[in-house]
Parts: C-alpha cells; structure tokens; sequence
C-alpha cells in the first residue's frame, strides 16, 4: 500500500515539470542571451553589466534564506510551497517584461534602472523558486520516484531552452525589422540587417511579453495539478537559528551547494559565449555537404538547439545511469567528461564545424543527467537533515541551494564580462583580435576550469543510494510512530 502511495500519476509529474518550463523561459534568457542584451542592446559596459551581476547578490545572500524560513512557516489549505505558485505568477511577469524594457534614459538613469529590475526579478524569482524546489522534497517520501519527478522537470526544462534558442532571437529580429523604415532596412545586407534588428529594444520588450505571459500561465498549471504529501515528523516551531545551524552542519548539502556554484558559473560562462562566439569568431560559414551558406544567427541557433536535443536525451537516460551508479558519482564523472569537451573547443579552427558541433553533442548529452541530479541529489539532503537533527526545513535548504545556484550564475556572468572588457571587448567598436580571443577563451578553456572542479566535489559526496535507501526506511517508520502517537493523544475538546 505504502510503495501504491509512493507512484505518482504521470500527469502529476507533467504538471510539476511545467513550473520548471515557467521559470527556465527567464532562465534560459539568462543563461545565453542576458549579457548580451545589456551590453549591445541596453547599452551598458560589459564590465558595468559584471559588475551588476555581482553586487546584487549581497541581498540575496539575505533574501533567500528568509524565503526558506517564510515557505516552511507557512500553512494554508494548499499547502506549505504550493500557494506561492499562485501568488507570485503575475508579480513574475511583470518585473521579467520590466526588466527587458529599455528606457530612454542617460547612462547614469540606466544602470540604476538596471540594477532595481534586475534586483527585483531575482527576488521574485526567490519567492516562487524557493517553494517550487521545495515541493519536490514533498511530492512524495520515495527518494526514487523524486529522482523520476526530477527527471519529467528537466525534459520540461529543456522543452523551455529549445523555445528561447529556437524563437527569441528570430522573434527579436521578425519585430526589429518592423520597427524599421523601408530606407533603413535598404542601408543593409541581409546579415548585417540580422545583426541590427537582434539589437531592436522594441523587439526584445515584445519577445518578453510572449515569454512571461505563458509564464504566469505555466505556474498556475503546477499549482493546480500537483499535491504536498510528506510531513513533517515533528510540527514545532524551529528557530530560524536552529534551522541555518542544522544547514550548516549539512556536510552533503555542503558539498553540492560548493558544486552547485561552480555548475552555474560553468553553464553561464559557456552559454552566454555562444552568440558572441558565432558572431565574431565563427561568423558565415558555407557548409559543403549543403552547398549553401548560414550566416552566424543561424549557426548559433543550430547550435544551441543540437545541444538541447542531447540534453534532454540524456536526461531522460539519467534513471538508467542511477541503475549502476550512484547518484553523485553519475554527476561527478559526467560533469569532468563535459568539461573536458568544452576545453577542447578552444582548438576548433571556424571552418571544422563538423568538430565543434560534436563537442556540442557529448558536452550536451553529459549535462543532461547533471542537471537533473542535481535538485534530486538537494532533496536527498532535505532528508538527511531531518534523519540526523529530527527537524525538516526543506524549503529552507532548498533557499540556500538557489542561493548556491544564484551565486554560481551572478560569479559566471560577472567572470564571462570582465574577462570581455578585460580582452577590450566594446560593443560600440570594431572587434579587435584580442575581444575574439578573450570571447574563445570564455567559450572553451575558462568555462572548463569550474565544470572540472565541480565533477571533483562531487567525488567527496557521502550519500550513496543504498544509504538513502535506509535513511528513507527509517524516516518512514519514524512518522508512522509519530502518527500513531498523535491519534492516540486525548482531544482537547469538551
């Protein structure tokens, strides 16, 4: 009966998968096309948009945390995590569509205005990101069938990245174009009428809408076809001190959220390379086999998409690469393999496309299941904290995670933009050697360096499978105890 329990139905795992797909529309923007739109599209200095990236972090450092202790507080008839689903759907939208708007403005009113919506949209994100992680540690008791639900949420994440590869930047250019007078677009070739149109601010505004409206949509979806199941064994009100304690003393949770940092300063560093990579150093290719040419937009899409297909192939093989190995030794060997292929982008000449677009597969195929481990292996040190301190504070830790992941993105986004203004990278200018060379570097050797080191973490990892398997028995017993304890207790009623 307890294992019938445990089986959720496949349109539950849909339905919490698509949260995911809410959240990556942004992320994915982030990921590969952030930097590029503050610098040659909102117009600041790449190493005024680094340090942007940066400095807003320090609140963070505070907001998560508080977001966790709020989410695990919170009782309603919906739930602890699920409400929040509800309440900040269209706060999402709005501060996202906010934040890609372009004002008219003087730099010094631009980089403010930059620094308040990026600011907001990363504590909105916190409010509905916190509860959304944390309700997979809640969806059901069974660390395996959180593993399968983890696996539906990243095919679903990576449904969100083909979207934003494959659309945003041909809606961007579609709409560019209509901004744009007959005479203008004449002043044009074909490639360079791309280029200017993918700088439209209207384009982006409108693109925006698109995506954050089916945002808001997409939320709503999780919130009404998922359920919370797990409880916590003991209902007493921690001290938020207790709680950051107990986190800290989390020597799994240690270990992935130090991996976590170096995972996303990886993946920011080696996305938001590529456009920049096709436009200035790859640019227009002629492929032999297809007698015909594709200019660097088409290429990079090409690329990105290729890259999300194996990604995604390999998510959906991540329960098999469980079946012989251990969570974190999957994650640990596939994360070395991937940044060894990035490494060795660096000594891809622009016409051996051919060899570049297979480092793209194994890279890709590789972080499939990385991906996907890695809010699995989180949840699994959601239980670990309550099997070892008797008190569960999963959105707490799942808050400090995002932190981990937040923290990784703002280092590789401010790492990727300094390392351009260091190589005296100026959107404004005409690209010197020395800005293509710093944008390669960024695309291969500096990108491998934190996917090498987080892979090594990872072999420090000290839950294995089997052990999970106990500590799951033993919390399971524990509430039955606490249940049966409960029932027995005289009501209070007269």
């Amino acid at each position: 009966m307890q294992k019938e329990m445990q089986k959720l139905p496949v349109w539950e795992k849909i339905g919490y998968g698509l949260g995911d797909t809410a959240s990556n529309l942004f992320f994915q923007v982030t990921i590969y096309f952030l930097s590029f739109f503050y610098t040659d599209v909102f117009g600041l200095e790449a190493k005024t948009a680094g340090t942007m990236f940066l400095v807003t972090r320090i609140w963070d450092a505070i907001n998560d945390p508080m977001m966790g202790a709020i989410a695990d507080r919170t009782k309603t008839r919906w739930g602890r995590y699920r409400p929040f689903l509800l309440w900040c759907a269209i706060p999402f939208g709005v501060i996202g569509i906010a934040m890609f708007t372009t004002p008219e403005m003087a730099s010094t009113g631009k980089v403010v205005y930059a620094y308040i919506t990026y600011t907001l949209m990363m504590m909105v994100y916190t409010a509905i990101n916190v509860p959304y992680c944390a309700l997979m540690g809640v969806i059901s008791p069974d660390p395996q069938e959180r593993t399968v639900v983890s696996s539906y949420r990243f095919v679903l994440v990576f449904i969100a990245a083909l979207i934003v590869q494959y659309f945003l930047q041909d809606i961007v250019i579609a709409i560019g174009k209509g901004f744009m007078s007959p005479e203008q677009i004449a002043m044009y070739t074909p490639e360079e009428l791309d280029v200017v149109a993918k700088r439209s601010t209207q384009g982006w505004q409108i693109a925006m809408c698109i995506l954050f409206g089916s945002s808001i949509l997409l939320f709503i979806v999780t919130f009404l076809t998922t359920k919370e199941r797990v409880q916590p064994i003991k209902e007493e009100r921690n001290s938020f001190g207790q709680d950051m304690g107990d986190l800290f003393k989390n020597g799994p949770w240690l270990i992935m959220g130090a991996a976590t940092i170096f995972q996303l300063v990886f993946v920011v560093m080696r996305g938001s390379a590529i456009v920049y990579y096709f436009d200035n150093y790859i640019k227009t290719q002629n492929i032999g086999f297809l007698g015909k040419e594709f200019g660097s937009t088409q290429l990079s899409v090409a690329y990105m998409l290729l890259g999300t297909a194996f990604t995604i192939a390999g998510a959906i093989l991540t329960k098999w690469f469980c079946s012989f190995l251990d969570k974190s030794k999957a994650y640990s060997l596939l994360f070395i393999l991937a940044g060894v292929t990035t490494g060795l982008v660096y000594f891809v000449k622009p016409e051996h496309l051919m060899i570049l677009f297979g480092l793209q597969i194994v890279t890709s195929f590789c972080m499939g299941p990385v991906s996907t481990l890695q809010w699995a292996i989180y949840t699994d040190t959601a239980d670990y904290s309550e099997w070892k301190n008797g008190r569960r504070a999963t959105a707490l830790i799942m808050a400090a995670s995002l932190f981990a992941l937040k923290l990784g993105v703002a280092i590789g986004g401010a790492s990727f933009n300094w390392i351009l203004a260091g190589y005296g990278y100026d959107a404004k200018a005409e690209i010197t050697p020395l800005a293509v060379k710093g944008i390669c570097l960024n695309m291969s050797i500096y990108s491998a360096i934190p996917a090498i080191i987080a892979g090594v973490l990872m072999l420090l990892y000290p839950l294995s499978n089997k052990k999970m398997l106990a500590i799951e028995a033993d919390l399971s017993e524990r509430r039955k105890e606490h249940s049966v304890e409960k029932s027995s207790e005289p009501s209070s009623e007269t």
